[in-house]
């Protein structure tokens, strides 16, 4: 699949848009059938790993990441977060970027390069069209709540 970029400008610090977009465990709210489980302790940094298992019984997928590059917002700096996928079926990368906006809010740029190992390339598109779907509403809804 393509990488996919979602951008939103939001009514929020960088601080407060960072930490609602990089507390892992709130990512199981914002993406249906999905558990989250965090393998190493606080503080998130590089070298943080966690688990986000998304599906029903044996239906369900391992996507396990590893966050590579830890850098939160400071005054006027972004901040840039990149995770590695390190699972056996889900692979690839994903970036959340956190920068001042205008009027004292956020511009988030999500990015995305999303595997699923054994499928076919016939199915980037619809995986990409998913992905973009499934990434954009939880973005949405992790921005949307405290």
């Amino acid at each position: 699949m393509p990488p996919i970029s979602l951008t939103r400008t939001v009514p929020l610090p960088p601080d407060e848009a960072w930490r609602r977009l990089t507390e892992w465990p709130r990512h199981a709210g914002a993406v249906p059938l999905t558990r989250i489980r965090v393998l190493t302790p606080p503080p998130t940094r590089a070298g943080t790993r966690f688990v986000a298992r998304s599906g029903l019984g044996p239906f369900a997928v391992d996507d396990v990441m590893e966050v590579t590059l830890w850098r939160p917002p400071t005054g006027n700096t972004g901040g840039l977060c990149r995770l590695e996928k390190r699972g056996r079926v889900v692979l690839g990368w994903a970036e959340i970027e956190v920068r001042p906006g205008p009027g004292g809010r956020s511009r988030v740029v999500w990015r995305e390069e999303l595997r699923v190992a054994l499928l076919p390339r016939v199915f980037d598109g619809a995986l990409e069209r998913a992905s973009r779907l499934l990434f954009g509403r939880a973005a949405d809804r992790l921005l949307e709540r405290p």
